[in-house]
């Protein structure tokens, strides 16, 4: 059930028919084969041109270190239409005054003076720049600045797909799309708004458009999205995407913690235990990103790292906030204003003089945000409960990597998982649901009677200490680094005690909301995919199946739901088959508390486990 609204948005989405923009212009997809249209680029005689007229670069740009500044970020604009948790607070930042910004006149004065000088590349930012209304105006005045020879844009992509059109038309040559999550729910958390589906929209524009690549910007954080790497990863397969993962930074107002960052090490261990064979790229001169790809994989894989091994002694970049503050480090306070000096009416020699003292004292590195960064400890022994709590409230989401490339490709549906009915005793069929078919699954319903104590079935020492607190006190994660890697099975039960109206409504499928046993299944599955995110402690395990039956027992007027779950690696799955019965149960009281309120969920239970260290375990 899901899956359906998600699969439904991006079958509009990227549907291969003709699509129209906001202008009423018809937009062709090309079908698959055919070539798309090229990225748009210098021209080949302006290139020639740039060459042959090289000057030595400017020493106003070149700091006491020796670095050039050829690259020059410019903020249009203070305003979003976001609200990112890792960017600012919920009720957003007190705006400058408009008298205050710097006007497109002023932008383009100082964009011609940086140009002049040696600067190559421009990259226009926010805010969200696309909701400055004159944004088409001002790349289309850039493009025509001898020397640059890049216009990019970093952009929310919630407006990409209506401008893009136009954009590419005046001369944008470079996207960074920023979006941190492929879940739509997750998505609305984290930024506190809707518009997935218009994010969506702006990526399969700009592919369908001919850039390549697309570069898909995704701040990772721990507790938050750090387990869909790999499902970024997947989207590189078959798209011309650069998905560059960020370390979470600090700014003002983000509650920055060391806890919520996960290194680049930390992502690279994770995604190379999927893909071993995810090679290093060649390093750009004055990149800020590490390259990686994977053979045969048509995108690449890039991490910006600019906490743990940061990149200050290659950096070539200025920055010109909104109202006209020239900044020469992202992270520091030093900030000279020029649309003061533009005001006052200061020459170009005097800027230059202004903005060529303020490189010069650009310093080798920011060194108290690297301290704080290195005092803290590489890897995260316990997570923060803030940080855990944020995503509690979240139900999704089917594990969406190679549906979504799949759709990208042809626009077709993921199937639905295979639902099983079965005939028990005689009158009105009694309905059962699996989320798989195995040919050694019990066909039989769990006994109603009561269950004798458990035994285990081979030796399982207890501890004496609680294993998730330190010797503090506080909450911490179990390291399994060095424990063997296993096949784990393990299978949880629960019952849910209906009463006898609710009951038949479930048995005869006659419940107003749908059908009760299809949705508790589907929620059953969903859930012991997402148990890491539920449950704080839980390492987040890589399960190569999930069972989840229901069956009913009109002895107790009940619903029997067994939950069953696999996978090889270091650490048990009894969570999440603990957690799949159980939010299995939640579901169906959910779909039948309009109909009694008098419904219990009882006897969640372990039924076994087998793989661990400690043997295996049995209830009897």
């Amino acid at each position: 059930m899901a899956a359906q609204p998600v699969s439904r948005m991006l079958r509009r989405v990227l549907r291969s028919s003709v699509r129209s923009c906001s202008s009423g212009a018809p937009v062709t997809q090309p079908h698959p084969g055919e070539p798309s249209q090229p990225a748009v680029e210098v021209p080949s005689g302006r290139r020639r041109f740039l060459r042959e007229h090289a000057a030595p670069f400017s020493a106003f740009l070149t700091d006491s270190l020796g670095r050039h500044h050829s690259y020059l970020r410019i903020s249009l604009t203070e305003k979003c239409n976001l609200r990112c948790q890792y960017c600012m607070p919920e009720d957003g930042v007190p705006l400058t005054p408009k008298a205050d910004l710097l006007t497109t006149e002023e932008v383009l004065t100082l964009a011609r003076l940086f140009v002049k000088e040696g600067v190559d590349k421009i990259r226009l930012t926010g805010g969200e720049p696309l909701v400055r209304p004159d944004v088409v105006d001002i790349v289309a005045q850039l493009h025509q600045l001898e020397g640059l020879r890049t216009i990019g844009i970093t952009t929310n992509g919630i407006s990409l797909a209506r401008l893009l059109p136009q954009l590419q038309k005046a001369g944008l040559s470079a996207i960074n799309i920023s979006l941190d999550t492929l879940v739509p729910a997750k998505f609305e958390f984290i930024v506190r708004r809707k518009g997935f589906r218009k994010v969506m929209e702006g990526i399969h524009k700009a592919i369908e458009l001919g850039y390549s690549p697309v570069k898909v910007n995704c701040v990772v954080m721990r507790g938050l999205n750090e387990d869909e790497l790999p499902d970024f990863v997947a989207l590189t397969e078959g798209l011309p995407l650069d998905v560059r993962f960020i370390e979470y930074m600090p700014f003002d107002g983000n509650k920055w913690n060391f806890r919520k960052m996960v290194s680049y090490k930390e992502m690279l261990d994770t995604l190379r235990q999927q893909w071993p064979e995810l090679e290093k790229l060649p390093e750009e001169e004055s990149s800020t990103a590490k390259a990686f790809k994977i053979p045969g994989f048509r995108g690449r894989v890039s991490f910006i790292t600019s906490m743990s091994e940061h990149f200050c002694g290659t950096c070539n970049r200025l920055r010109i906030t909104a109202d006209g503050n020239l900044k020469v480090c992202l992270f520091g306070n030093s900030e000279v204003s020029l649309r003061d000096h533009l005001r006052a009416g200061a020459s170009e020699e005097e800027l230059l003089s202004v903005i060529g003292a303020a490189v010069g004292r650009k310093k080798r590195q920011h060194a108290e945000l690297f301290l704080m960064c290195q005092d803290s400890p590489p890897a995260i022994p316990s997570i923060s409960f803030r940080a855990s709590l944020h995503v509690q409230g979240l139900r999704h989401r089917v594990s969406f990597s190679s549906q979504m490339v799949t759709l990208w490709k042809g626009g077709r549906l993921p199937q639905i998982p295979v639902l099983a009915q079965r005939w028990l005793g005689s009158g009105l069929p009694q309905r059962h649901y699996g989320s798989h078919l195995d040919s050694d699954a019990n066909p039989k319903c769990l006994s109603p009677e009561p269950r004798a104590p458990a035994t285990p079935s081979g030796p399982l020492p207890t501890s004496d200490q609680l294993t998730h607190v330190d010797r503090e006190g506080q909450a911490a994660m179990v390291d399994v680094g060095g424990k063997p890697d296993t096949e784990r099975v393990a299978v949880a039960s629960a019952v849910v005690l209906l009463g006898p109206v609710a009951y038949k409504l479930v048995q005869e499928n006659q419940l107003k909301k749908g059908d009760a046993l299809v949705v508790a299944q589907l929620a059953g599955v969903q859930a012991a995919k997402l148990t890491s995110q539920l449950i704080p402690l839980c390492h987040h395990v890589a399960l190569s199946h999930v069972q989840v039956q229901l069956e009913l027992d009109s002895t107790r007027h009940a619903v029997v739901v067994r939950a069953s779950c696999r996978a090889r690696g270091p650490t048990g799955v009894e969570m999440e088959a603990l957690t799949s019965a159980a939010v299995a149960a939640l579901t169906l009281y959910d779909m039948c508390k309009a109909v009694s309120r008098d419904i219990v969920l009882a006897e969640i239970k372990l039924v076994s486990k087998t793989g661990g260290q400690r043997g295996d375990f049995h209830r009897t």
